[in-house]
């Protein structure tokens, strides 16, 4: 029963959806990063409800931070932190005890934990608890900002409407742009558009998904290992543990299928000096390793599941068929607001990996 993700950086998360708290342990973070207030608050305002296109539950999700830092700078001790949980309406769930919601992880999280678990609201299984993974995902971006690593990451599509695609030659503007706005498309026009199809869903009690797509930059080469801690895996385990990720590609990803391997490849060449490459089909890793390139990979949001439409399903305490309709407070949509969570879960994995290649004192210089 793992609650916890990284190697030489770790991140473990506790608590509930209707809780008192939630809250993290981030263990293995260097000493000496001045941690940026502003940067945190925007990540965690990302996140946040806002309007009809999200849940009714409004929470300040501001972050406590109760060991790990003093003085605006880290201590390199690890970093505890809670969230509090003020806006519960637990009383909504009564009537769902013992159901198995549709796309929930009601009845496995039942089996799993002996019918011990609390469940209300998804208990630990809670898109909730991503508040977590964004506020230690912020710390992580304080230290990589230091080293000069920009993330960003915008929605591709939702359902089936597309922004435009990355100007690559030139992202670090492109995050910029991304990183400024709170509905992160490229092509601002779509935002209405996609807006209008999330209230749609919400209108016919149903709801929408769709395709993130992430870009870093000034990465150095070297970072990740082949195999079982290739740098690929290291985000697919990182992205997958975010509720409603249902599948990941890098750079072309199935696009491979309709290739050859001269379109495929990367050509090498010398540029100011610098190995890299003419093309960025493989997303800037070669054998699970960072060659230098951006790392470019997306992935796929499902329908967030809790939807007021009438669905079969069973009780699985009771042992028979049932019909349940979700009331309360739902996001018609969580794409709009899975994209910080997204950032931030890849900042963790690139802080990870880059305390793991060049160490704990030594990560702002390593090339």
């Amino acid at each position: 029963m793992k609650n916890v993700i990284g190697n030489n950086l770790t991140l473990t998360l506790f608590g509930e959806s209707h809780g008192k708290a939630i809250g993290g342990v981030l263990d293995g973070f260097p000493a000496g990063v001045r941690i940026d207030e502003e940067l945190i608050e925007d990540m965690m305002s990302k996140r946040r409800a806002a309007g009809t296109i999200s849940t009714g539950r409004q929470e300040a999700d501001i972050p406590e931070f109760l060991s790990g830092i003093k003085n605006g700078v880290s201590e390199g001790t690890p970093i505890a932190f809670v969230i509090a949980n003020k806006s519960q309406h637990s009383g909504d769930y009564n009537a769902l005890a013992g159901i198995a919601r549709p796309g929930h992880a009601d009845y496995t999280g039942h089996v799993h934990y002996l019918g011990f678990e609390d469940a209300r609201g998804g208990g630990h299984f809670s898109g909730r608890l991503t508040a977590v993974m964004v506020a230690a995902g912020a710390l992580c971006m304080c230290m990589l900002k230091e080293r000069g690593i920009a993330i960003g990451t915008h929605i591709a599509s939702l359902h089936g409407i597309c922004d435009r695609k990355w100007n690559e030659a030139d992202l670090d503007q492109e995050i910029t742009l991304l990183n400024s706005r709170r509905f992160a498309v490229l092509d601002e026009t779509k935002e209405e558009v996609m807006v209008q199809e999330i209230e749609k869903a919400r209108m016919d009690l149903d709801s929408v998904g769709g395709i993130l797509e992430t870009a870093v930059v000034h990465l150095p080469s070297g970072l990740g290992d082949p195999e079982f801690d290739s740098l690929e895996s290291m985000i697919a385990h990182a992205m997958f543990s975010i509720p409603a990720v249902k599948g990941i590609q890098f750079g072309k990803g199935f696009d491979f299928a309709e290739m050859r391997g001269s379109e495929a490849n990367d050509p090498f060449e010398m540029k100011d000096g610098k190995v890299t490459t003419v093309t960025n089909n493989n997303g800037g890793i070669n054998g699970g390793i960072t060659n230098g390139m951006p790392v470019l990979f997306s992935t796929v949001i499902k329908p967030t599941p809790s939807i007021a439409r009438k669905q079969k399903t069973v009780s699985f305490t009771e042992g028979k068929n049932v019909e349940v309709e979700i009331h309360g407070r739902h996001d018609p949509a969580i794409i709009h607001r899975a994209r910080v969570v997204q950032d931030a879960m890849r900042a963790l994995v690139i802080t990870d990996a880059l305390v793991t290649r060049f160490g704990q004192i030594d990560w702002r210089k390593g090339q």
